[in-house]
């Protein structure tokens, strides 16, 4: 297969290089806004460095697209993407808003095409274990969910605009992975966060830390922590407690956590320094998968319509945050 690549960032690098090496890419386009990096990519990893208009036009098409680009860029990508009746991958999420999201999903439901969004925690062994064990009631029914995400270090200060926000961002990750484990939906949040770390986050109108008490519609409680200012370590990690067993995912002898307990394991030698590590297997498990989806092998295991549902229980965490009060997932648009 053909396949083009657009934006060759830290994760669009990653994914290269995975493309690159996989056995049904026979080539790969890679194209970027800076030139310059776009060509270092390609020689990198072997690929052809191009413009990003050559992605939609002209006898070379790719069979598919991968988006990396940065996120501003996503749904104008993926309209194109629609329009050229390309199979599309793009990383998270699709638009920073509830309006910008629904566009681009009307662009590609209209031109019946195939959209497969980066939730890669979905393609996490330990998650998907978690998902095997709730679903074939090992745990008994389930009545607790606890989340942590916890970056090590802040990103620099001028992505904060960019991001969209802590609960947009990051903690995204964990409302799609818990509606995909517990196979429930959410119908109520209420979300506090503090920007009580650098001034960047004051100055932004962001958290660098968060908290969110999430009920679902069986009445399971959850809960989903992050911060930004993790100086242990990389931590992402989900408790999930039932009447039978509870079950962790994410402990292992990397996580960064030490027992105050005489006895207990101290910290890890070598702890996840970041995402790219920690998830290596997941991000290249839903490549592979998207490649199956375009050849027709594998049904789309996250499309489109999941980014929504996840961004609007984010834009419900914003509600609540700024109103202080809890917010049903009925008053948020796009249901």
């Amino acid at each position: 297969m053909r396949i083009g690549l657009i934006g060759t960032g830290r994760i669009g690098t990653f994914h290269a290089e995975v493309l690159s090496r996989h056995p049904a890419v026979g080539s790969l386009l890679v194209a970027d806004a800076d030139p310059e990096r776009a060509a270092a990519v390609a020689t990198r990893t072997g690929a052809t460095a191009v413009t990003v208009d050559t992605m939609f036009t002209g006898g070379g098409l790719p069979d598919a697209l991968v988006i990396c680009s940065a996120t501003a860029a996503h749904a104008p990508l993926i309209a194109r993407a629609a329009r050229a009746g390309l199979p599309a991958f793009c990383e998270k999420p699709i638009a920073l808003d509830l309006p910008g999201t629904l566009g681009a999903l009307a662009e590609v439901e209209a031109a019946g095409s195939v959209l497969q969004l980066g939730f890669m925690r979905r393609f996490d062994a330990g998650y998907a274990a978690a998902r095997a064990a709730v679903r074939e009631g090992r745990l008994g029914r389930l009545h607790t969910v606890r989340a942590a995400t916890s970056d090590p270090a802040p990103p620099p200060a001028a992505y904060l605009p960019l991001s969209g926000g802590l609960y947009r961002d990051c903690l995204v990750h964990d409302f799609d992975i818990l509606r995909w484990v517990t196979g429930r939906e959410v119908r109520e949040v209420y979300a506090t966060g503090s920007d009580a770390g650098p001034a960047m986050f004051r100055e932004a109108g962001d958290v660098d830390t968060a908290a969110v008490l999430l009920t679902l519609d069986d009445g399971t409680l959850a809960t989903a922590t992050a911060t930004r200012c993790n100086g242990a370590g990389y931590d992402v990690r989900m408790e999930l407690a039932g009447e039978l067993d509870q079950l962790a995912v994410g402990l292992d002898d990397r996580t960064p956590l030490t027992s105050a307990e005489p006895d207990g394991p101290g910290a890890p030698p070598k702890p996840w320094p970041g995402f790219l590590e920690r998830f290596a297997p997941a991000y290249e498990a839903e490549l592979d998968a998207f490649l199956r989806v375009v050849r027709g092998e594998l049904a789309n295991p996250c499309d489109g319509r999941e980014a929504l549902h996840a961004l609007r229980i984010a834009e419900a965490c914003e509600v609540s945050r700024r109103e202080r009060r809890p917010v049903a997932m009925a008053e948020i648009p796009g249901g």
